[in-house]
């Protein structure tokens, strides 16, 4: 049996520059969720030079690369995202966004990069295994707005696939640091809109109106209070409303108030509760204010729970790159959401937390304006893709 893994690290490592112009490419050039459609042009151009199938989705947005001749063999696939967020970036470097009001906050750029670098390192080592490594790489888009699993799972990409990985920079972990978690690791994700219609009025005389901002303010609080005492404390949930919409002067009681919100569970049994005591409270509350309250809720994306063999294949891949010293162990889960989870409805998979902050520079958060990577972290994210593909399809021949 052939192993061309050390082919896949020399590979990588003596194209670091070629990870960090790329990087720095996308970085420059971001696209918002719905728009990747220049930055999948590009890295459809990158991949097919280098001689793999690449097939770009329907809508022209997102893609998927893999070996030619591969047939109906069973794959494992590493996905990537490419979308950017609606925020500035208010960096001074030479790859600052060039698109105003658009930016890559939270390394999106780094992880098409990383998993450009393994399909190309995989690619180059084909013939040093046997049996060959069947593989494909999945370009998302609108991960975002949690759309681009869906889209891409439609237009084929877990086609003969058996199991699914994925890195997401992690800027609490320095550089060459890995975190990993069997079980769920993401939350499960829901938006909340509620729509309060009063009676317009003047400020001076509110006994004449029905105040649909009082009401607001009253069941916000109220809901902060209750939602907590009515979930099991060893079980996390989250509400928060972050937009509150009404109004149009100092001295008007307006007609209506909405309010916009997201909700995050980490169980199927949690989430039902949630939004039934939402429910409630809403119905309690139109009836003490005299307001007209509608609850409306928006399911976006699943909790990302890691199956115990894949997670144990990527652990160990990763401890061949960084040293078993260089894993973290997650405590507790992430009341973040993340749209890999789509995938997980369909295939076994698992999500590793890559560290991708430096030492001796500060450190901002994933969404920042000031968000940026040590790029060191290039290599090191693209081998544990590279590794884990070859352990895992292996692991996966073995048992055909």
């Amino acid at each position: 049996m052939r192993d061309g893994r050390s082919k896949i690290d020399d590979f990588i490592q003596s194209q670091a520059e070629r990870w960090i112009a790329i990087r720095r490419h996308l970085h420059a050039h971001p696209e918002l969720s719905r728009e990747e459609f220049e930055t999948t042009g590009y890295l459809a151009q990158l991949l097919r030079e280098a001689g793999l199938r690449v097939e770009v989705a329907p809508t022209g947005r997102g893609l998927i690369a893999e070996p030619e001749g591969l047939g109906d063999l069973p794959r494992l696939a590493f996905r990537a995202d490419i979308d950017a967020l609606p925020i500035p970036d208010a960096k001074s470097v030479a790859y600052r966004s060039c698109r105003a009001g658009v930016m890559h906050a939270c390394g999106h750029d780094a992880h098409a990069t990383m998993a450009v670098a393994a399909a190309l390192a995989l690619h180059e080592a084909r013939d040093d295994f046997s049996p060959p490594i069947a593989w494909r790489a999945i370009f998302q888009p609108s991960e975002e707005v949690s759309e681009g699993a869906d889209e891409m799972i439609a237009a084929g990409a877990l086609n003969s696939v058996h199991s699914i990985i994925a890195l997401h920079v992690d800027p609490e972990r320095t550089v060459g640091r890995i975190g990993y978690r069997t079980g769920p690791l993401t939350a499960a994700c829901q938006e909340i809109r509620v729509l309060i219609r009063g009676v317009g009025g003047h400020a001076a005389r509110p006994h004449l109106a029905i105040d649909p901002i009082a009401a607001a303010s009253q069941f916000v609080t109220t809901l902060y209070q209750v939602i907590p005492r009515s979930v099991d404390a060893r079980d996390a949930s989250v509400v928060t409303f972050g937009c509150i919409r009404g109004g149009a002067g100092p001295n008007v009681i307006p007609e209506e108030v909405e309010l916009l919100g997201t909700i995050r569970t980490l169980s199927d049994r949690t989430s039902a509760m949630v939004e039934e005591r939402i429910t409630q409270l809403a119905r309690g509350f139109s009836t003490a204010t005299r307001s007209e309250i509608e609850v409306s809720f928006h399911r976006g994306t699943d909790s990302v729970v890691n199956h115990p063999g894949v997670t144990a294949a990527c652990i160990r891949a990763a401890a061949h790159v960084v040293g078993a010293d260089h894993l973290d162990e997650i405590p507790l889960p992430s009341m973040g959401g993340e749209d890999f989870s789509g995938y997980l409805r369909r295939a076994n998979g698992c999500l590793l937390r890559l560290g991708i902050s430096a030492l001796d520079r500060p450190r901002h958060t994933l969404h920042s304006p000031h968000f940026d990577i040590d790029e060191a972290a290039l290599p090191i994210g693209a081998r544990v893709l590279a590794h884990s593909t070859v352990v895992l399809a292996r692991e996966h021949s073995a048992l055909s």
